[in-house]
């Protein structure tokens, strides 16, 4: 079986992460840009984390046999530091173009604040004018109202649904989000947010169409192998 897991944080991974996915069947990852678990103070840091996503990373990957490909984006959490923001747009040009950059994200709210709405909004003008994905990152906190918000803001700017992502979705969104012609992308988690059982559920209620699984493994408790595990589960309970 040749896998992709569409959601996961290999700057948080060790190479035996890499050994293991390749060894269940991973051929290709996206690597969203996001945010490192303490505020980053100064735009060379971003311009650093970018400069790993098209050049290190892919090259770590590339030792594993695995296709590496990321978005790049300023996250929602950072966008309330409103004057380290604006540096971080301007800076965003300057990787949108690198070859193995296949959308803008991980974008959208965490807090819902008014500084997190203008630079989401700012990013998705930049996706519909590069015509590329947009992959959205949806609160934690109020998550069915704030989704909610994310597609009616996509829908706003001219957004063409099939070109965007909206992801860290559960049982309470799905339908909000494959009725309106999204993609529907849930972030597989041991302990946290959707598990493997709940995934097979949602599935089994919902289809596969538009439906996308992923590890979103990071620097927390996570697993890079939650995708392969997700498939080998819906596998047995078809």
């Amino acid at each position: 079986m040749m896998i992709i897991d569409p959601h996961v944080h290999m700057t948080s991974r060790t190479t035996d992460d890499y050994e293991a996915m390749a060894a269940a069947g991973v051929v290709a990852i996206i690597e969203p840009s996001f945010w490192l678990g303490q505020p980053r103070t100064q735009v060379g840091s971003f311009q650093d984390y970018y400069s790993s996503l098209v050049g290190w990373e892919p090259f770590r990957a590339s030792q594993f046999g695995i296709h590496h490909y990321c978005t790049i984006g300023l996250n929602s959490k950072e966008a309330n530091n409103e004057a380290l923001a604006e540096q971080v747009i301007e800076l965003l040009p300057l990787y949108v173009h690198k070859e193995n950059v296949v959308a803008i994200g991980e974008i959208g709210y965490d807090d819902q604040t008014l500084a997190e709405d203008k630079y989401f909004r700012m990013q998705l003008e930049l996706a519909k004018e590069l015509n590329i994905p947009a992959q959205i990152h949806t609160p934690h906190r109020d998550k069915k109202s704030g989704t909610i918000k994310s597609m009616e803001v996509c829908l706003e700017h001219g957004l063409d649904p099939g070109m965007v992502v909206i992801d860290h979705n559960n049982e309470e969104t799905v339908k909000d989000v494959l009725d309106r012609g999204f993609w529907a992308a849930f972030t597989i988690y041991p302990k946290t947010k959707m598990g493997n059982e709940r995934m097979v559920e949602v599935v089994r209620n919902f289809g596969s169409d538009r439906i996308i699984v992923d590890s979103s493994a990071d620097w927390g408790v996570s697993d890079p192998l939650a995708v392969p595990k997700t498939a080998s589960l819906m596998l047995k309970r078809e």
